[in-house]
């Protein structure tokens, strides 16, 4: 079970019986407020012992993953991250991004060092206060500077709607079911960077416990269910470099969320997720009284090994049933793609429905050379020393003007932006492209080539393949700069990514700061060489 934060007493109230839950409905506009304490820990959890950077409830608990935050629908987070690390050998600035929360007027709260603020340096806190409106789901929080969460700093968050039009699928959905798929590396972050080579995870965690070749036995994540129930699983890649082929044996997944964005349900018998991803699907549990081998394979390094030993793999058990491993046997079936998944509400991609057919069209072509540099459109992206929020809310508005030069784009207001992703002959992908402040509508996949305007895929990380097209459309509606990204994280740091600044001229009318984010940069750019990375 993952660590969860608790709410205040007036807020969402939870009672469990057995596994399941029946929340509060009143709850709407809610608070929650928490304390995140980053610290270093030394963590085993493949059984392989290495330093790390994590986040806690208190300085003594960190955890991978990080503890589950949630709330209701309408809720306000108020979440205080104190930066406590220590350990010279990684990076010890840090800050905290809230993957696929759209930050409406609050943009200095999404969290990307040199995009919405400056890092928090070791020994200060920042708190990050924003509403979530009118977004429900699955979605996960992580570090977003260098390859910091690399090194363990992800976890959940989910945002529960008391009005779930599929909640008749489902009799439980609570923190039990939520599952995070991740890859884990025995190398730290900044090992990683200096290698300059295309990484091979040492393991693949599920709820942050797995093994890897020739290390011991140790216990694998087991999920518990009961015969008869149906259960909504809420699963998080929050790999950084490596996708998963994910299944449970005997048993098929109805999916019924893909990024926070409800779907009709879908049914399939394997789900291949990219880091950033997200997907709730509902799994009946009407095989016998038995355990079942819960399979993740990863698409790198420890993927080669397959199963043996317990790799790459947790344990579905039964109420019931011993406890032992499985004896089960995989099979592959139906494998899901984009194009089976179709939103439940408003569907329908934004614009004319013929390629081109929308308000601008912007042409991004994925390039690499040697040694370790990626590009988009023929540039690097490289962080600027000032982070793009504070040259616009500074007076900087054109291209031109912003940094860094050839990595931001200006988007106007209100207006039907579609995006070619060209793949190229880049090599590590397929690339799975993240954009904030946004859900997109995926109006060509990359897994074929026709498109699809009616009701196309609507979700916030698509993969880009190699040699191949993926295109999206979406609504400027939300002013300020965003990120868009590879999120295989080494390849971010080598540069494959851009900025859309987003109405650049009413972020100042319409973006909330605080003095406490004022403050970050001084105190960042007081380091000494000696405090940093």
């Amino acid at each position: 079970m993952l660590p969860f934060v608790s709410l205040l007493a007036a807020e969402l109230v939870c009672l469990v019986y057995g596994a399941e839950v029946i929340r509060d409905t009143t709850t709407y506009g809610q608070t929650v407020s928490e304390n995140l304490f980053i610290v270093n820990k030394q963590l085993a959890p493949d059984g392989f012992q290495r330093s790390t950077v994590l986040a806690g409830l208190t300085p003594s608990t960190g955890s991978f993953p990080g503890p589950l935050i949630s709330g209701n629908k309408g809720v306000r987070f108020n979440l205080n991250v104190t930066d406590q690390l220590t350990d010279p050998s990684m990076v010890r600035s840090t800050t905290v991004h809230w993957h696929g929360l759209f930050q409406k007027t609050t943009n200095y709260a999404d969290g990307v060092a040199f995009v919405s603020q400056c890092p928090i340096a070791a020994n200060h806190s920042f708190l990050y206060d924003f509403q979530v409106p009118d977004q429900a789901g699955t979605f996960w929080y992580h570090s977003h500077i260098s390859v910091q969460y690399c090194d363990g700093l992800r976890g959940p968050l989910v945002i529960y709607d008391p009005q779930d039009p599929q909640a008749y699928l489902y009799d439980v959905d609570d923190e039990t079911t939520v599952l995070t798929i991740a890859d884990w590396f025995h190398n730290t972050s900044t090992e990683l960077i200096a290698a300059a080579v295309a990484p091979l995870a040492d393991a693949t965690l599920i709820n942050g416990k797995g093994r890897y070749l020739g290390g011991p036995a140790v216990p694998l994540a087991v999920i518990n269910v009961q015969q008869g129930k149906r259960y909504r699983f809420r699963m998080i890649s929050i790999a950084c470099d490596a996708y998963h082929n994910f299944s449970i044996d005997g048993h098929r997944l109805t999916v019924i969320e893909v990024d926070g964005e409800n779907h009709e349900p879908a049914t399939v018998d394997n789900i291949q997720i990219f880091p950033g991803q997200r997907y709730s699907f509902v799994l009946t549990a009407t095989q016998p009284v038995n355990n079942y081998w819960v399979r993740a394979l990863s698409s790198s390094g420890v993927g080669s090994s397959g199963f043996t030993g317990g790799l790459n793999s947790g344990i579905l058990r039964y109420q019931g049933a011993p406890d032992a491993d499985p004896t089960t046997t995989n099979s592959t079936g139906v494998v899901l793609t984009e194009s089976m998944l179709h939103p439940l509400e408003n569907p329908g991609a934004p614009g004319l429905p013929f390629p081109g057919g929308a308000d601008e069209v912007l042409n991004l072509t994925l390039g690499f050379n040697l040694p370790a540099t990626f590009f988009m459109n023929d540039t690097q992206y490289i962080p600027p020393t000032v982070p793009v929020l504070l040259q616009i809310l500074s007076g900087a508005q054109s291209p031109q003007d912003l940094l860094p030069p050839g990595s931001v784009y200006t988007l106007p207001i209100n207006k039907t932006i579609e995006i070619n992703f060209f793949g190229n002959a880049t090599p590590g992908g397929p690339h799975p492209f993240h954009l904030h402040g946004h859900s997109f509508d995926v109006v060509r996949s990359a897994d074929n080539t026709t498109y699809n305007y009616e009701n196309p895929v609507r979700r916030d990380v698509t993969s880009v393949a190699i040699g191949n097209q993926t295109t999206i459309r979406f609504v400027t509606d939300n002013p300020g700069p965003w990120f868009l990204h590879c999120h295989i994280d080494l390849h971010l740091e080598f540069g494959l990514a851009v900025v859309m600044a987003e109405a650049p001229s009413l972020v100042k009318a319409t973006d909330v700061t605080t003095p406490a984010w004022d403050e970050l940069c001084p105190i960042y750019d007081s380091l000494t060489p000696a405090q940093l990375p």
